[in-house]
């Protein structure tokens, strides 16, 4: 996809405020596309010299809303389309972060704040435009058989400490293969949320798109995410045809991590070039 064709790309972007989100907008929003946000506290981006021309220009634009309230997401996507143009791609990059502490244990403040964001988007996808591609980011590990080819050093983190997010993301992944053409869920394979993280009766959720309907999905899970530069930006300009930055695969690859910015690298390698080689199917990302 080229620079001009990308600057009729229109992006809606829910969690982009850091990290995943933000390093895959910022790259689109320098290929020319238009991004607008959906943040709780719009402050972050007022000293962040990277957005602020964009903000300045309209090709950044920002909601200050809370994706776990159904009618903030809807004035999103009513913002995301005022232009009359529809959402090309839903960059949905949310995620829950467990804290730790003497009294509580391992726990999280919104335990389900991944499963039930996902319900909101996509119950107030508009009706009026074409749907847009999505692309939400989950994890390795996070359903049983992916669980099952984990490095086994990691496996511990993933059961104990990362146990609450594992459950939510699993619950956002049951969502997602169940509105989806051709994602099929195998229980066996990956269980079920439980039900305190998704009720049994979701899939009577108002607005909810009916199952197998959405044609142009992508579940991104990575390894453990760090905070390390990226190598594709390095390898960028280099021949470094013996060896890839990241490697990407439909089936189980394991891996032990992956940077934060390299996962960015590959959504927007996704969303210019490559979205028909993964679309409607599970992409492991990993070092």
């Amino acid at each position: 996809m080229s620079n001009t064709t990308t600057s009729r790309v229109n992006v809606l972007a829910i969690g982009a405020s850091r990290n995943i989100g933000y390093y895959a907008t910022l790259k689109l929003l320098r290929l020319g596309a238009t991004v607008t946000y959906l943040l709780r506290n719009p402050s972050v981006f007022d000293n962040d010299a990277n957005i602020q021309p964009f903000l300045s220009t309209k090709k950044a634009r920002i909601v200050k809303g809370d994706a776990l309230v159904k009618n903030d997401v809807a004035r999103t996507w009513s913002e995301a389309t005022s232009d009359s143009k529809p959402v090309n791609y839903l960059l949905f990059t949310l995620g829950g972060k467990p804290t730790v502490s003497l009294s509580k244990g391992i726990a999280m403040d919104n335990p389900n704040i991944c499963s039930l964001a996902i319900l909101n988007v996509l119950c107030t996808i508009p009706q009026n435009h074409p749907p847009p591609k999505i692309l939400a980011i989950s994890s390795t590990g996070f359903t049983p058989d992916s669980h099952s080819h984990l490095p086994f050093a990691l496996k511990p983190l993933y059961s104990f400490v990362l146990a609450k997010p594992r459950a939510d993301k699993l619950a956002m992944e049951r969502v997602l293969h169940y509105v989806t053409e051709g994602l099929y869920w195998d229980p066996a394979k990956n269980g079920e949320p439980p039900v305190d993280i998704l009720p049994s009766e979701w899939r009577s959720t108002e607005g909810l798109p009916a199952e197998g309907s959405l044609k142009g999905v992508v579940v991104l899970r990575p390894s453990l995410l760090t905070d390390g530069k990226s190598l594709a930006e390095e390898y960028e300009g280099k021949d470094r045809k013996d060896k890839k930055p990241y490697k990407v695969s439909t089936e189980e690859i394991g891996g032990y991590t992956v940077s934060r910015r390299d996962v960015a690298h590959f959504v927007v390698d996704l969303v210019t070039q490559r979205w028909n080689e993964f679309e409607n199917k599970v992409v492991n990302i990993t070092y």
